[in-house]
């Protein structure tokens, strides 16, 4: 296994990205690791040089480049070099806490999409409350900003994979995220899509689910339009970090015995923190593209980078993304 990293992407690189991979390189000795960025900022940090190699360029993409023109202009930013090791198969996979319309560019231009798969979506496992080790899987994340319903449909299939392969999940529960549960219930886009979901044989449908059961695990896989999945991603980020903001803040205002407290529930928010944290999950993935290319946030820390490279190692152990271009290829 050969993983192409974008070293010098996101708000804490290049250290944050080559501290998780050190932390990797413990879990997955097997892994070979493609660090592209600039080498004297990379070697700072690398305290394991086994299986590492580091590609120089002073070149990267920022975070206010414009996307498509940066993938096109910046041919030797650490991002586009890290993509063409995959479309030359001198890598596996690539991921990336930089730009994130820069990265679906990169996959879409340059990784290239699976043949019969019209728009790749951006897909992220979302916290199910109460079950440390559940989750659900949403898509799209904002990969697109308009969709047809036949594109929710593929999203559904594409889901269904992901959750079967990488997350051992058995006929995973398909829901479509909309307004109420009733079939009448919509805009065209969800209505046409709930009749084509309905007549879907290898998924296992579920029907309409609200944006306000989704942590409570309603649905294995939820799929929506770009726009509208982007909005609940960041409504969702947003409110669990208002919720902890605003139990800090109360913690504080009680003086003495608030600190008291929360010295007595300590573990208890600890473990409601990590419960609302999905980046244990992993990145988000472009799915539909003919490798893995994984998003992981901006201002991601080592240990984020360290579940994105497990769940990398999980796509490729369990052949994923090979199992979906067969599938789709061999469609007329």
């Amino acid at each position: 296994m050969k993983i192409a990293v974008d070293a010098m992407g996101g708000d804490n690189a290049p250290q944050a990205i080559v501290e998780g991979v050190m932390l990797a390189k413990k879990d997955f000795p097997e892994i070979e690791f493609l660090l592209y960025g600039k080498e004297t900022e990379i070697k700072k940090y690398v305290t394991d040089e086994k299986n590492i190699t580091i590609i120089h360029t002073d070149e990267k993409i920022s975070s206010d480049d414009e996307p498509v023109k940066a993938i096109r202009r910046k041919k030797e930013a650490s991002m586009v070099l890290a993509a063409q090791a995959v479309k030359k198969g001198e890598a596996d996979a690539i991921f990336s806490a930089g730009n994130t319309g820069a990265l679906l560019a990169a996959g879409l231009f340059i990784v290239g999409r699976i043949k019969n798969i019209e728009r790749p979506g951006l897909m992220s496992t979302m916290p199910v409350i109460g079950q440390p080790d559940g989750g659900f899987d949403m898509m799209d994340l904002g990969a697109n900003a308009e969709n047809k319903p036949e594109h929710l449909v593929q999203y559904a299939v594409l889901g269904t994979f992901y959750a079967e392969k990488v997350r051992d999940i058995k006929q995973p529960r398909v829901g479509l995220l909309n307004n109420g549960t009733e079939e009448t219930k919509g805009s065209e886009l969800t209505k046409k899509a709930f009749e084509l979901l309905s007549e879907e044989p290898s998924i296992n449908f579920i029907g309409n689910v609200e944006a306000r059961d989704l942590l409570s695990g309603v649905a294995d896989v939820v799929v929506t339009d770009g726009f509208t999945g982007n909005a609940v991603l960041k409504s969702i980020e947003g409110t669990a970090l208002s919720m902890m903001s605003l139990l800090k803040t109360s913690i504080l205002d009680e003086g003495l015995k608030g600190k008291l407290g929360a010295l007595l529930l300590k573990d208890a928010l600890r473990g409601m923190k990590n419960e609302l944290d999905y980046s244990k999950h992993g990145g988000a993935v472009l799915f539909g593209l003919k490798a893995p290319v994984i998003k992981t946030h901006g201002s991601t820390g080592p240990d984020a980078v360290r579940h994105t490279i497990r769940q990398i190692h999980t796509m490729l152990e369990t052949k994923v993304v090979s199992q979906l271009v067969e599938h789709y290829e061999n469609q007329e």
